[in-house]
């Protein structure tokens, strides 16, 4: 995800919202810049819940729980990446993508993420593309992510969200990682992650995005047009909004920045809000879900750039709510002649067949007479 830091005093112009006075705070200047609240019609969907008991497990670069936005609702798991906090640059993508998923806002403003009363359990799998020391240790955390994913299944995660797009992610997969996501669907975990930001260019096939089972994400704008950078794969399930997208920052600020990681981090949220629906479904009927209700269906019903669709929160809700409903059972057999026939259909049932019962029986006579008297001549 590209960044963009916002300052209070210039916030009004990256958000496009009305200037700040002395007494406005950053926070609620936040909340009106988040333009994917009302595009995933978010307010209807919250009738249903927000997300209560779900544990979303955020791989990424750290999330900072102490940011006002997340107060309460990060639970800090391992490092994985063996490098520890060398340098400043420590988990700004990583609380960017948790208040996306449950970001609770504070005073009125601030961020509120797509489940807001869900739990973010914090795995650190990678470091900050800005920092220095990424390069260098790369190798030392070759299978963190793999390790990360098993961690957060065996720890009670319902969803696994993993915005490693673009330059965060990896161009070739491995056996680890592709088993580790196996463990954890078997598992009864949602797995979510970026499709990737270099549509424009390369367009690369993106792990972890395109193991089998991963719900891979597109992005869209405010027009909810596929964004350029957004990779267009055929692993590709479903597209969320990822442009001019409010996050909050590894401080007690805010950001705004574009990117696939985004868009995965609000369907990751999704997926956290029909588990907490229903807490028994498989991860397959959660993806199943998301993907039937969508918007902006392809005319063809799936494309490489839109997947099967723009992502709806409602509309995925009432998805869920039709797949877990319980097959009607069927109807209960009637005495001897089926569901409750009346008692005039089973009298003129009796009398056709004793009345084919009698022609069978002449035409037998008949035969039978014919053969002997062609047999005496």
């Amino acid at each position: 995800m590209s960044r963009l830091i916002v300052p209070a005093l210039i916030a009004a112009l990256v958000l496009g919202v009305a200037a700040p006075s002395a007494s406005d705070d950053v926070g609620e200047i936040a909340r009106a810049g988040q333009w994917q609240l009302e595009t995933l019609r978010l307010p209807e969907a919250w009738r249903a819940g927000k997300g209560a008991g779900v544990l979303v497990a955020v791989l990424d670069t750290g999330v900072n729980g102490r940011h006002p936005d997340l107060e309460g609702a990060v639970i800090q798991g391992p490092d994985l990446t063996g490098v520890g906090r060398a340098t400043g640059l420590w988990g700004q993508h990583g609380t960017a993508m948790a208040s996306l998923i449950a970001g609770r806002g504070h005073d009125g403003g601030g961020v509120i993420g797509v489940a807001p009363a869900a739990k973010v359990l914090s795995i650190r799998v990678t470091l900050e593309n800005g920092d220095p020391l990424r390069q260098k240790h790369r190798s030392s955390w070759g299978d963190a992510l793999a390790r990360g994913i098993r961690y957060a299944a065996d720890h009670g995660a319902g969803v696994i969200s993993m915005s490693l797009g673009g330059g965060s992610g990896a161009w070739e997969g491995s056996a680890a990682e592709e088993e580790a996501v196996q463990y954890a669907i078997a598992k009864g975990a949602v797995l979510v992650a970026s499709a990737g930001n270099d549509g424009d260019a390369a367009n690369r096939k993106n792990f972890p995005a395109a193991y089998p089972g991963v719900i891979a994400v597109g992005a869209v704008d405010r027009r909810l047009e596929v964004a350029r950078f957004s990779n267009r794969q055929d692993y590709l399930s479903v597209v969320a909004p990822g442009t001019e997208i409010v996050t909050a920052d590894g401080g007690d600020s805010y950001v705004v920045g574009d990117g696939t990681s985004s868009a995965a981090a609000m369907v990751a949220g999704i997926a956290a809000l029909i588990k907490s629906a229903h807490p028994d479904m498989s991860p397959y009927h959660v993806r199943t879900a998301i993907e039937i209700g969508t918007r902006r269906r392809p005319a063809d019903g799936y494309s490489p750039a839109y997947g099967h669709g723009v992502v709806d929160a409602l509309l995925a809700l009432r998805a869920a709510d039709r797949l877990s409903a319980p097959a009607a059972p069927p109807a209960r057999p009637g005495p001897y002649f089926g569901p409750g026939p009346s008692h005039e259909s089973r009298t003129a049932v009796v009398v056709g067949m004793l009345a084919l019962v009698a022609t069978m029986s002449a035409r037998i006579l008949v035969t039978h007479r014919r053969r002997r008297e062609r047999d005496l001549t």
